[in-house]
């Protein structure tokens, strides 16, 4: 992957080369399923690695993580003058004015949606309320609290701020970002999920690569100038303050202060405070954070950024592995390496790879249930037939539903990369090929089981393929198939269909 970011050692940059590694192998000990990482200190790239088939120069789905971003889009826009921390939100949409507008409702401000204090007792399912816009859903809640003195993580608040940039701007938000922020940071392949009106959902939907990530971090750690950065232009950031200042101090000093206290009496990172849209950490740190394990985390003392991306239960559990293998290893100074440390390393990240599923690869029956179809009546995963190719080496086989016919083949054992569109669990372009890495075992001679992976998402898909006894005047198994899906909100409910062995 060709890099934005001057490279060097950790050690070069006080940080021994076995911290890293300890807290690789520490996630991987602990059953965390990290897809990649990117570490930086004092905008030096130290250390990377990305779990095969996961890879660091492929977009990922950032989930909350987008929030920031967002939220530097407002920051861009405020320095700009197309818009102020104090203006009202009501006043972006006079079409979608309330009839009556509550005293409430008048008082919220930027700001408001910024630190997720909009004075709504909960979060806003906009998309529930559909083909109404969103922006008019939003402002047609009753406000419950006086804004500024309630906190609930907003989605909702998010998309305002995606919706008023795009508004004000005339654009869509990465439109409006990539000269402004992308641009300078070397920032290359984006894309962002739209709601049904086409406007960037702002609180979500964003994908980036890993490194990408870490460079929005390290403007931040570098209080919003990026060093030797080109494009920097009067025509591009006519606001600027200085040469190379894409962000302004009193932005980034705002954006990650504890504009939200949490009262901080817990070792819990989530009760630390939230700024504008990043959460504060514990140790003086601050972060980005999405579902299932997406950080930007950035430790200002010891001058390191990391990123990572993931598909994890308990975030919690990553943040307290950064704390205890890499904050209290950064040295002042360099350091002398250790021998053998830095080439264990890059053995270690040139070699990572996510668990293939438990079992055995090859079942006495293989052949028996091999090159066999099965048809599937009416389901809410849509399958209206799966097709079986061969089940020596790999398992090959097709799925159908109305949208059409897709093959994909499942390494056992190891990990194949399909580009299909075949799709289950994310809300993605359904008119775009997906990155599914597939990998399956016998975990019983009549039982094989195929682990989707959506490299571009956090999103799982678990196929569980029971053979039956044979089908009473057709010839063959039944099929009992499992469906299990995880996106990034949800488990999705488990679904089990009868399949019929096809003539």
């Amino acid at each position: 992957m060709t890099s934005s970011l001057p490279n060097s050692s950790p050690e070069a940059q006080g940080l021994p080369a076995r911290a890293v590694q300890n807290f690789v192998e520490a996630a991987e000990r602990e059953g965390l399923e990290l897809h990649s990482f990117v570490l930086l200190r004092r905008g030096h790239l130290i250390a990377q690695g990305a779990w095969a088939p996961f890879t660091l120069d492929q977009p990922h789905a950032l989930f909350s993580v987008s929030k920031s971003f967002t939220s530097t889009a407002v920051g861009l826009a405020v320095a700009e003058g197309l818009m102020s921390l104090d203006d009202a939100v009501v006043s972006f949409f006079p079409e979608f004015r309330p009839e009556v507008v509550s005293d409430r409702l008048a008082a919220m401000r930027v700001r408001h949606l910024l630190t997720m204090t909009s004075g709504h007792a909960d979060d806003l399912p906009l998309f529930q309320q559909e083909p109404q816009p969103w922006a008019q859903s939003f402002l047609a809640q009753p406000v419950d609290f006086a804004p500024g003195t309630h906190f609930v993580y907003s989605s909702a608040a998010t998309y305002m701020l995606a919706a008023t940039v795009e508004r004000l701007s005339r654009q869509p938000l990465l439109d409006y970002l990539r000269p402004r922020l992308f641009g300078p940071l070397g920032i290359g392949e984006a894309s962002w999920e739209p709601n049904f009106e086409g406007v960037a959902v702002g609180g979500w939907g964003l994908s980036l690569r890993a490194q990408d990530m870490a460079c929005l971090g390290e403007l931040y750690r570098q209080k919003g100038v990026w060093k030797d950065r080109q494009g920097l232009g009067q025509e591009v950031l006519p606001w600027r303050l200085k040469d190379r200042t894409i962000l302004s101090e009193d932005w980034v000093e705002q954006a990650t202060s504890a504009q939200v206290k949490g009262d901080g009496s817990s070792p819990h990172d989530w009760n630390q405070g939230y700024g504008f849209q990043f959460w504060r950490c514990r140790h003086g740190a601050y972060r980005a954070d999405g579902a299932l394990g997406q950080f930007i985390v950035v430790m200002p003392e010891q001058e390191a950024v990391l990123a990572i991306t993931g598909a994890v239960d308990s975030m919690q559990s990553v943040l307290d592995l950064v704390w205890a293998h890499l904050l209290p290893a950064f040295e002042p100074g360099p350091l002398i390496p250790e021998p053998g440390a830095l080439e264990r390393l890059h053995h270690k990240c040139a070699s990572l790879e996510l668990a293939p599923v438990a079992g055995l690869l090859d079942s006495p029956l293989a052949v028996r249930f091999g090159d066999r179809a099965y048809t599937f009546e009416a389901n809410a995963l849509g399958l209206t037939e799966l097709r079986l190719g061969s089940l020596d080496g790999q398992a090959e086989l097709t799925l159908t539903t109305s949208e059409g016919s897709f093959p994909l083949v499942a390494g056992l054992g190891t990990w194949a990369v399909n580009h299909t569109r075949f799709d289950h669990v994310s809300t993605l372009d359904p008119s775009r090929d997906r990155r599914v890495a597939a990998c399956a075992a016998w975990t019983a001679p009549d039982v094989l089981e195929i682990h989707l992976n959506y490299l571009n998402t956090a999103a799982t898909h678990v196929l569980k393929l029971h053979f039956l006894k044979p089908h009473s005047g057709q010839g063959g198994e039944t099929l009992a198939l499992e469906s299990s899906s995880q996106t990034s909100m949800r488990v999705l409910e488990p679904l089990t269909l009868e399949g019929t062995p096809k003539p």
